[in-house]
């Protein structure tokens, strides 16, 4: 992602400050982590079994008061997974190898054990997922809980667990998915986010709220972490891949930044058709592009769901509105991607306005605003879609 991209050179930067002081703190972490794993260390990576690898980052380096902080971005990539999975970790320890080791035996102890535990198939717990007339079988993986600052004598709570019927209007037909829960709280600060497969899910995380409300409110930092590794039992049979809806969106914001008038517009449809050879895929990435553009520029508040409109709303029947989450529609996410690296690339702002004045969203948003509404002050639940074909398959 874009993001990511931008912090390489922050991570470099981070990793050169601390070669200087006479340390390397990236050398150092991976070398802790492989003596515990016992993998290959080759060209600045752990490769382990089953196409595993694990690459670290270095982010943020501070010293207060003879204490070291260090930031490190662990990074876990499979051929199965769409985008690596990111733990990012905060360490700290009086001495450069202290906090290496506290990185690593945190990385070891958290995310680590599900996926070790994915790779082995043990204790897998039955999740079935069904939605849109479509059925899947998952199996998860979730145990080790990180806590920092916990009232040590009491029990872990399964945070997951307390997701637990929430959990499955998240999965799709993907073969991997993986959450990451992270609550922190300090005085009146509170953190509460869920991410699945590293998008934020704001609906997913409402359940923790009450569990955290229940902490003891102090001055000191505290936080629990936990991740939970889900594994697809069929195999991936989506007609498409992650390349395919990345190379038509980004041949799509191409066409659409220089559409100005209807004609145009239907012309640009008929390429879209033809370059991607998937009209469903087509349709998603013409819909969902300025929906995406909007809720990242106007700065509005948008839930999780998507709401597909099926049947004439003019029959008598007057159509459906079938509700599913955005991470169960795999081009939703690939099609975010692509717009926050074209983001990223600082385009003009009327390239920007003449996609985004093309969404729904924006429309509504403006006749808000003129009832005296500000967008950051309004919640969208998520965004309706219709695709003419029959016998369309979310995907």
């Amino acid at each position: 992602m874009a993001l990511f991209k931008k912090k390489n050179k922050e991570n470099e930067e981070a990793a050169a400050a601390s070669a200087t002081q006479g340390f390397d703190y990236q050398t150092a972490a991976l070398e802790a982590l492989n003596a515990k794993l016992n993998g290959t260390l080759y060209d600045g990576c752990i490769i382990m079994p089953r196409g595993m690898t694990i690459d670290v980052k270095i982010g943020r380096i501070e010293e207060r008061e003879n204490v070291k902080s260090v930031q490190f971005l662990f990074l876990v990539s499979n051929d199965s997974f769409d985008e690596p999975i990111i733990d990012p970790i905060d360490a700290h320890g009086p001495t450069e190898q202290d906090v290496v080791n506290m990185a690593a035996e945190i990385f070891y102890g958290g995310l680590w054990h599900p996926i070790d535990q994915s790779m082995t198939k043990k204790n897998p717990i039955h999740i079935p997922v069904t939605f849109l007339g479509q059925h899947y079988d998952f199996d998860m993986y979730a145990h080790s809980i990180v806590r920092i600052g916990a009232e040590q004598q009491k029990e872990p709570t399964m945070l997951v667990g307390i997701i637990g019927n929430e959990v499955p209007k998240y999965l799709g037909s993907k073969k991997y998915y993986w959450i990451r829960i992270f609550l922190a709280k300090q005085g009146d600060r509170q953190i509460i986010e869920a991410r699945v497969n590293g998008s934020v899910c704001n609906e997913l995380a409402k359940p923790l709220k009450e569990y955290v409300d229940s902490w003891e409110k102090t001055d000191s930092f505290r936080c629990e972490k936990q991740f939970a590794i889900f594994v697809n039992r069929a195999d991936d049979e989506c007609p498409f891949k992650k390349e395919d809806v990345v190379n038509a969106a980004n041949f799509a914001l191409e066409k659409m930044v220089k559409i100005s008038n209807p004609e145009e517009y239907q012309a640009f449809c008929k390429e879209l058709d033809e370059f991607t050879g998937n009209k469903d895929m087509a349709t998603e990435i013409r819909i969902f592009i300025p929906e995406i553009f909007a809720k990242l520029t106007l700065g509005y508040e948008e839930g999780d769901s998507l709401f597909l409109l099926t049947g004439d709303p003019n029959s008598d029947e007057g159509g459906n509105r079938l509700e599913f989450r955005k991470t169960q529609l795999r081009s939703y996410f690939y099609i975010q991607q692509t717009i926050l690296e074209y983001l990223n690339t600082r385009p003009p702002q009327e390239d920007v306005q003449r996609i985004v004045f093309n969404s729904v969203a924006f429309r509504e948003l403006r006749k808000a605003k003129e009832a005296g509404h500000e967008p950051k002050d309004l919640y969208v639940p998520g965004t309706a879609y219709k695709v003419g074909n029959p016998d369309y398959k979310v995907w």
